[in-house]
């Protein structure tokens, strides 16, 4: 199996170069000339689409083809003080430069929307702002000229004190989400409510492909639910239809008393074994390292790889990948 390894939305070895710099809506009401301030917005936006190109570039540099995008790359979107800004032609330019070096480089780029994006709410203003916010990352894939499908990861979402009811209003509501934005979406499992399983059964009956986040299952699981490896063949078929390999994430705990927590790095032990398993099932997979380290991590795991993947029988293919004979 070949493994590509991504890191999310920031360098820690590229200085200055956050993708995320914003402005609050009281520094934005302070501002006297609201058109003013909505060019400074747009400033803002442009400076954190260059930063993710010089990160692109960076990447390059270490053969990483696998990039998650912050979805704050244009601040204070869809916020009810910027109601009606047309930032889209400001920043096609940037957006179309940003997409061209990524496709040039075959990079896999995707988002990860905020957690208030909530498809399973009881309450139609939340519905309906969080179709907005899907509808405003489908105009960003479309703008750096990458086809929407399987590029958005979602959690379920709240428990509502009833999980059973929660996942059926999540069914209930399926039926009022566009098309597009139904063929943009994954859904993960997450590490206090939802596991796994019940996170399988939903992606099987919506026919949504399924990332497997092993952190969160080995951190929310039910006593009787089934051992991964079980679960790891209907997984990966939720993915049959998708035009991209299978995508899973990794993390570590932080430690025993914040095992939620992400941790600085991947420990190896927490990775390869499971990826072993992975391996009995696809040809191919990219993992989204999620650490707090960001590269470092990534590259931490490629250190060892080339220092302890012979006895291993794993070999490094470049900067960023690796073979799981």
């Amino acid at each position: 199996m070949d493994v590509r390894l991504g890191y999310v939305a920031m360098s820690v070895h590229v200085t200055n170069a956050s993708p995320s710099k914003t402005m609050t809506a009281k520094q934005f009401t302070g501002i006297m000339d609201r058109e003013a301030g909505l060019r400074k917005l747009e400033r803002i936006a442009q400076e954190n689409l260059r930063n993710c190109l010089r990160l692109l570039y960076h990447n390059r540099a270490y053969d990483i083809t696998f990039f998650r995008l912050s979805s704050k790359l244009i601040p204070l979107v869809g916020h009810e003080l910027t109601e009606g800004w047309e930032y889209r032609g400001h920043l096609e330019a940037e957006f179309r430069t940003l997409g061209d070096v990524a496709a040039k480089d075959g990079v896999r780029l995707d988002f990860h929307p905020d957690h208030f994006v909530v498809l399973n709410t009881p309450r139609k203003n939340v519905l309906q702002v969080s179709l907005d916010t899907l509808k405003h990352h489908i105009w960003m894939l479309k703008a750096l000229g990458i086809q929407p499908n399987h590029r958005c990861v979602l959690h379920i979402g709240g428990a509502y004190k009833d999980k059973g009811k929660a996942i059926r209003q999540f069914i209930k509501n399926w039926e009022l989400v566009p098309e597009e934005i139904k063929g943009s979406l994954l859904l993960e499992n997450d590490d206090k409510v939802f596991t796994a399983k019940e996170t399988l059964e939903l992606c099987e009956a919506l026919g949504v492909p399924m990332v497997l986040d092993i952190h969160h299952h080995r951190c929310n699981y039910e006593e009787n639910e089934e051992e991964i490896e079980a679960l790891l063949p209907r997984i990966i078929d939720t993915w049959k239809d998708s035009p991209l390999p299978v995508k899973m994430h990794i993390s570590s705990p932080r430690s025993e008393k914040d095992r939620r927590s992400h941790a600085d790095y991947v420990t190896p032990e927490d990775m390869f074994p499971f990826l072993r398993q992975v391996a009995n099932y696809t040809d191919q997979l990219d993992m989204m390292v999620e650490a707090k380290k960001k590269d470092d991590a990534l590259f931490r795991l490629m250190e060892w790889v080339n220092k302890q993947g012979e006895k291993e029988q794993i070999r490094s293919l470049n900067g960023a990948s690796f073979r799981i004979h």
